[in-house]
């Protein structure tokens, strides 16, 4: 692979998920972004994101339904989507290593990885 040519926009729009917990969608890292650069599009957002998660320097989350959500934790982890608001949120969990290894245990060919998404009602709306 190329070299990559280094962006201001790219490394802002990656600064910006570290600092987050809550798992922005493009919409929502666009609008961030543009206070810093007002005349970035959001084709530009996009394609930043989409190249991010390709390399390996954040991850996308898709299939919680609707827009994809953007991660710039890359250690393995879990998330958790309420199902009232539609937040995705990072879930502490004990050693995932250990259930990809009993899971391989009971399973003929290799598990490299494993991706763990619980589903339910965050503490907000729980709480409303």
């Amino acid at each position: 692979m190329a070299t990559l040519k280094y962006s201001r926009q790219r490394e802002a729009i990656k600064d910006f998920l570290m600092t987050r917990k809550d798992h922005p969608t493009a919409d929502v890292v666009y609008e961030n972004i543009k206070k810093i650069y007002p005349n970035i599009s959001l084709g530009t957002v996009y394609r930043n994101l989409s190249l991010l998660s390709e390399i390996g320097e954040i991850q996308k989350l898709s299939n919680f339904g609707g827009a994809d959500h953007f991660d710039g934790c890359v250690t393995p982890h879990c998330h958790f989507m309420c199902k009232e608001c539609g937040q995705v949120l990072d879930l502490e969990t004990e050693d995932l290593n250990s259930l990809a290894e009993k899971a391989a245990k009971n399973f003929p060919g290799k598990i490299s990885d494993c991706d763990i998404r619980f589903f339910g009602i965050c503490p907000k709306c729980v709480n409303k």
